[in-house]
């Protein structure tokens, strides 16, 4: 089956494409390389486009037979979606509802979609379930809440199916350091620390160091984009099964690691110190979150393999020495 990558020059899209392709599938990214890389799109053609174009998005999936999609195109900064709700908004939505009417003139009826933990909230109770109440902070969680509306809308519409995944922190790179994690701005922490440790930064700057946390830095869970991305597999074989019905899974390790425990393991991998700043907290930030992920694994099957702290750390700094080795084209990469 031929797949339409929307954001599939991204961070995740791309690794997603990677594992699509050792699966037999066909990647067709969609991506108007605004936050993409074009050199991240290598197991399948590209197609440059923007998400709100229905006209070239309908053009698209008629050239390629595309049997289903996987909806990655979005802009994903916590921070820059409070100061600049409107992008948000008009990207996030006003796109993903491009899409949706593309696939309905198109008679494409299986949706992946990629969504966030950042759509429930401050948790209420902890681990994080999917039957927690979402009540997003901010702008890019609404936003992402607000697509998973309109996609089970559509469903029942149109008959669309789909699978919403709610990813926890994404992070590490491809083991075989053929992608990475390349993002400008880069907010990413370990990205951060890693550049701070190796002097590429002066200093790494910790948002909040008085949360009600064990040491009082935020406690995130980090979920290896490989594991991610093989994620998304399992829930487009589930979608090819005609008795399968509209569901959302959480994607997280289970295990939650403050920011001061990211900083202490960069340090002990990289043997360097992280030169830290301490600043006040950021808007929309919770204290904790992490994932209850038992229902992907039942359901789908999905096994979390290289998510544990130092895998992800370690294929993170192999990705950032290779980019260095490539000299200035790697630096012009960090740099983007």
């Amino acid at each position: 089956m031929n797949v339409l990558i929307t954001g599939g020059a991204g961070y995740i899209g791309s690794h997603t494409c990677k594992e699509l392709a050792r699966n037999g599938y066909l990647p067709v990214s969609y991506d108007n390389l605004v936050r993409g890389h074009e050199r991240a799109v290598k197991w399948g053609p590209l197609e440059k486009g923007d998400i709100a174009d229905t006209v070239r998005l309908v053009q698209i999936i008629k050239k390629y037979e595309i049997g289903a999609v996987i909806h990655f195109a979005a802009f994903a900064y916590v921070g820059e979606s409070v100061s600049r709700p409107d992008i948000y908004y008009q990207n996030n939505l006003s796109g993903s509802l491009s899409l949706l009417n593309a696939m309905k003139e198109t008679g494409v009826r299986k949706i992946v979609f990629s969504s966030t933990c950042a759509t429930y909230g401050d948790p209420v109770e902890l681990p994080i379930r999917e039957s927690h109440p979402q009540n997003p902070v901010n702008p890019y969680g609404f936003s992402k809440f607000a697509v998973e509306r309109m996609i089970r809308d559509f469903g029942s519409a149109f008959g669309i199916r789909s699978v919403c995944l709610r990813y926890f922190n994404a992070a590490g790179a491809d083991v075989d350091c053929e992608i990475g994690e390349s993002h400008y701005p880069e907010t990413h922490l370990i990205p951060l620390a890693l550049a701070a440790a190796f002097g590429e930064t002066s200093a790494l700057t910790v948002y909040g160091s008085d949360y009600p946390t064990r040491d009082g830095t935020c406690i995130r869970d980090y979920i290896h984009v490989t594991d991610l991305a093989s994620a998304h597999i399992l829930a487009l074989k589930a979608l090819q099964n005609d008795g399968f019905v509209s569901q959302a899974y959480n994607l997280g390790s289970g295990r939650g690691a403050s920011v001061r425990e990211i900083i202490a393991s960069v340090e002990k991998l990289t043997g360097r110190k992280v030169p830290c700043v301490y600043g006040g907290r950021r808007a929309g930030d919770s204290a904790v979150l992490v994932a209850e992920s038992s229902r992907a694994r039942t359901e789908l099957g999905w096994d979390p393999v290289v998510s544990d702290i130092e895998t992800i750390i370690e294929s993170a700094s192999r990705w950032r020495e290779g980019l260095q080795c490539k000299g200035n084209e790697g630096a012009r990469e960090i740099e983007r």
